[in-house]
């Protein structure tokens, strides 16, 4: 279905994803366009077996998904105060599970979303803001708790198996016995050489597998940068002084930058494991060698449906 393809291009799943929604809006274009800003979040949770919808709340759109016991998985932006933020980019997540009996009864069990106020309870989440890795392990924790997670990624039906790691070579650091004229960039020269292995790799598959060394999201180079730069945003508040805490807010923007990059380039190693190279062109005989984006307007749903 043309919204399936748009939400996911190009990825190969080893199990089938959990079926769309079944409604009229379907085949609709702002619903296609809503469905592909969110399928960061309707991808995993449809790995996972999960059948997900997009509806409106009380001020923005949800991901609704159910579960095996007719209660609903929920997993919205802030709804109050409305953000200027677009759908499928809030601020931060909420997931909890609303019983289908009563729908005013409901259970948090993870909020990214920012705390203002003095009397904002601390959530050790709220430095994950609007991150999918962490909300999905928390959704595969709780429904695995509850026995309610169709399918868990430690099953042998699970998508997406790791691929093969790359062999990754740092260049043996030099003896440098005067450290003010020799400096040796171990880790930038590391990263040369996965470039170089990328440039020379013999198939996209394989380029994959070296993309897999930065992408994947809890142990790749972008990931370990996040924790680099706010590990230099503790280290920077620790001078308790103006400018040590200015510096601080930089690096946080630069690990915000490392998580932005990782969701924004989630489905990057499944689309390029499945490119293929052209043909070479035939040779005829007797001849000689020789946009950004634009902001999403879609109307809601005729009859939406509130959360509480």
């Amino acid at each position: 279905m043309a919204a399936d393809e748009q939400s996911t291009p190009g990825t190969h799943h080893s199990a089938p994803l959990a079926p769309l929604p079944d409604h009229r809006n379907v085949n609709t274009a702002w619903w296609q366009e809503l469905w592909r800003r969110h399928a960061h979040i309707t991808t995993p949770l449809r790995e996972r077996g999960l059948k997900c919808d997009i509806e409106f709340g009380l001020s923005t759109y949800i991901v609704r998904a159910q579960l095996a016991d007719d209660s609903y998985l929920i997993v919205s932006p802030p709804q109050e105060p409305l953000s200027e933020r677009p759908p499928g980019d809030p601020e931060g997540w909420i997931a909890f599970r609303e019983p289908l009996d009563d729908q005013s009864s409901f259970e948090v069990f993870y909020d990214s979303a920012p705390s203002d106020g003095p009397s904002a309870v601390h959530r050790p989440e709220v430095r994950n803001g609007s991150s999918v890795q962490p909300l999905i392990a928390a959704i595969d924790h709780h429904l695995a708790q509850l026995g309610l997670l169709p399918h868990p990624l430690t099953s042998p039906e699970a998508p997406h198996p790791p691929p093969a790691a790359a062999t990754i070579r740092p260049p043996a650091v030099p003896d440098c016995p005067d450290a003010d004229r020799a400096i040796v960039y171990t880790y930038g020269d590391a990263l040369r050489a996965l470039t170089d292995q990328l440039n020379g790799a013999a198939s996209h598959a394989d380029a994959a597998a070296l993309l897999h060394q930065v992408l994947e999201p809890t142990n790749g180079l972008l990931a370990q940068l996040g924790e680099f730069f706010e590990a230099a945003e503790e280290k920077a508040k620790e001078a308790e002084e103006k400018d040590g805490f200015e510096l601080s807010y930089d690096f946080a923007d630069a690990a915000a930058e490392m998580r932005n990059l990782t969701e924004v380039l989630h489905a990057a190693e499944d689309r390029m494991r499945v490119l293929t190279s052209p043909a070479p062109a035939p040779r005829l005989p007797s001849t000689a060698a020789g946009s950004p984006s634009r902001p999403l307007r879609v109307p809601p749903p005729t009859q939406p449906r509130h959360t509480r």
